[in-house]
């Protein structure tokens, strides 16, 4: 730790700050976009991206405040440490939002298919299989092939753990100050992400076009694009984090002793990974 951060107050606090009020204001106009949006309103599209280009520059503002302080030596050890507990729990907070639609997925597969196919529903629906997946007993759901593990998500798993490999390459070069290697690591590591998301947006449009399966699919689509749809997003997070990070790395920002932006990426960067395996077991394999 360089003498100006050791010299550090014992626990640096910000003062006041418009940011906060500022980013409430544009996740207002987001929700009311997007509420208007999906209720077919002409002005829900244009509110929910005014209110989404309003938060981004909130939080460019926000964070280069947050940066700036970092780089000056404000933040000392229990800054540090403020942080890595922020973090660990904003991952906890991900990890139960994700067990929340597998556990849906659970209780859809081992539950509800099933009471619906017993002896007593058998006279409400006679002709209902308890099969999975299924386009559900009242006949209101237009049938669909599911998607099956090869080859794109197949594809995306090898680049997502291909990913994790090139962030770690790059952390243990931070580690022994080998700035290239981390350069080049994080380029590849986020390359890799955006050509993720590229297969995923090309899935999308085949199980659309060819295989009729749509978040109307029952609980089968409605699980499947609520699953990959929000890793994506995950994904597309990430790759912003990492992408920032990679700037401030050629700028010159993080040292060996302190890079705990670095650290806080790769960490949800490796979090995005675990939930794709568990994702390509269970959605796509089972």
């Amino acid at each position: 730790m360089s003498a100006n951060r050791a010299n550090a107050p014992y626990y640096f606090v910000p003062g006041l700050s418009h940011h906060p009020i500022m980013a409430s204001f544009g996740m207002l106009f987001v929700g009311s976009g997007a509420a208007g949006w999906v209720n077919g309103y002409a002005w829900g599209p244009w509110v929910f991206a005014f209110g989404l280009i309003w938060f981004l520059f909130v939080l460019r503002s926000w964070f280069g405040d947050a940066i700036s302080e970092s780089e000056s030596g404000k933040y000392g050890k229990r800054i540090d440490v403020s942080y890595r507990w922020s973090m660990s729990w904003f991952i906890f907070s991900e990890v139960m939002f994700f067990a929340a639609f597998f556990g849906a997925l659970f209780y859809a597969r081992e539950f509800s298919v099933p009471w619906l196919g017993d002896l007593n529903n058998k006279l409400l629906w006679p002709d209902f299989t308890a099969t999975w997946p299924n386009v559900g007993p009242a006949g209101l759901v237009e049938s669909f092939n599911t998607m099956g593990p090869w080859p794109i998500p197949t594809i995306n798993t090898a680049l997502l753990l291909t990913s994790g490999v090139t962030l770690t390459w790059a952390h243990h070069a931070l580690l022994q100050n080998k700035r290239a290697q981390v350069i080049q690591g994080l380029a590849l590591t986020v390359l890799l992400g955006a050509i993720f998301m590229g297969f995923q947006v090309y899935e999308y449009m085949h199980a659309y076009a060819d295989l009729n399966l749509k978040l109307t699919s029952g609980v089968y689509g409605s699980t499947f694009f609520m699953l990959t749809g929000f890793h994506g997003f995950h994904v597309t997070i990430g790759a912003i984090m990492l992408a920032v990070i990679l700037v401030r790395v050629m700028k010159g920002h993080f040292t060996p002793e302190h890079h705990f932006g670095f650290e806080g990426a790769a960490w949800y960067w490796h979090f995005v990974d675990v939930v794709w395996l568990g994702l390509y077991v269970v959605v796509y394999w089972m």
